[in-house]
């Protein structure tokens, strides 16, 4: 008589990972203003974005006979010197302002980033030549830099949006980035996972990329986040000076510049409006930064 053996398996649960949605959720409730921020920057995303199926006017149309309306129902806020809607070319601007502002901040911190974690893995000579550069253009003012490569590099429109001007953008923000990752990557570098890589026989590439890069995003996407702010000014700015985006194209900046400032007594919507629009993405975009930096780093929280 044979006695079957009767066999029990224990499943001991495992602790599931938060999700993308619980993630999001634990950020709304201990960041509120972060939350805010994200909020109001989605919200003037998808305003850009839809802007062709929402705004009441064509952004480039003039109208003699509604020149220098005031907010009304038919204009909710008002017109310019050319007879077009604000409101529509707000709308409009939002699209120029988020892609731009967005394209540039992500060029320049992405170089940025891979130029500080080469400058602290190698170290030596290659960190002192790279540092010296970055203390160069760091010793210039942004506005400055901006308007240098401007200069040089002239206009080139690519889908619409001028690649020369995110480029001007995307420069300044590079030694930037370069100088915050390359303090982090410098306290990496001596952890003992990348020395294990090294006597592994590891490629440079693969331990730069596979095993320091994703252990700085968390200062990468803090700086990401802050500097989509500052490249929205930044445009804004160039804009203003006549520098950026050009005629009929509806930009925030743009609808500040000009004709704007002489009339700012007689419509002083040509001027509210836009400045406004600008505050609140720039301000939007510096909560989802400044709670992003609270969120994701531990000193910070100790505080």
């Amino acid at each position: 008589m044979k006695l079957g053996a009767i066999t029990t398996s224990v499943s001991v649960p495992s602790r599931a990972r938060p999700t993308g949605w619980r993630k999001m959720m634990q950020f709304a409730t201990t960041q509120p203003l972060g939350a805010a921020g994200l909020v109001t920057a989605l919200v003037m995303a998808i305003a850009g974005a839809l802007a062709p199926l929402i705004a009441p006017y064509n952004p480039v149309a003039i109208s003699f006979s509604d020149m220098l309306a005031p907010p009304s129902w038919e204009h909710p806020l008002g017109t310019d010197n050319f007879g077009r809607d604000i409101l529509s070319r707000i709308l409009y601007g939002a699209r120029t302002a988020i892609v731009m502002g967005l394209v540039s901040a992500l060029i320049g911190s992405t170089l940025g980033a891979i130029i500080g974690v080469v400058s602290a893995y190698f170290g030596g000579v290659v960190d002192l030549l790279i540092q010296r550069v970055v203390d160069i253009f760091l010793s210039l003012p942004i506005i400055v830099l901006a308007l240098v490569v401007v200069a040089m590099l002239g206009r080139n429109l690519v889908l619409g949006f001028d690649f020369n001007l995110i480029l001007a953008i995307s420069i300044p923000i590079v030694p930037q980035v370069a100088r915050v990752v390359r303090s982090s990557a410098l306290s990496i570098r001596e952890m003992a996972y990348v020395d294990a890589a090294r006597v592994a026989g590891y490629s440079t590439r693969r331990i730069i990329f596979r095993h320091m890069a994703p252990n700085l995003m968390a200062p990468y996407l803090i700086m990401l986040t802050a500097f989509i702010a500052q490249a929205i000014l930044l445009e804004a700015s160039l804009s203003f000076l006549g520098l950026g985006v050009t005629e009929p194209s509806p930009a925030w900046g743009l609808m500040l510049a000009g004709n704007a400032v002489d009339f700012y007594r007689q419509a002083p919507w040509m001027i509210i409006f836009p400045g406004l629009a600008i505050s609140l993405a720039v301000f939007s975009f510096n909560l989802l930064g400044d709670s992003l930096r609270d969120w994701l780093d531990p000193k910070a929280r100790l505080r």
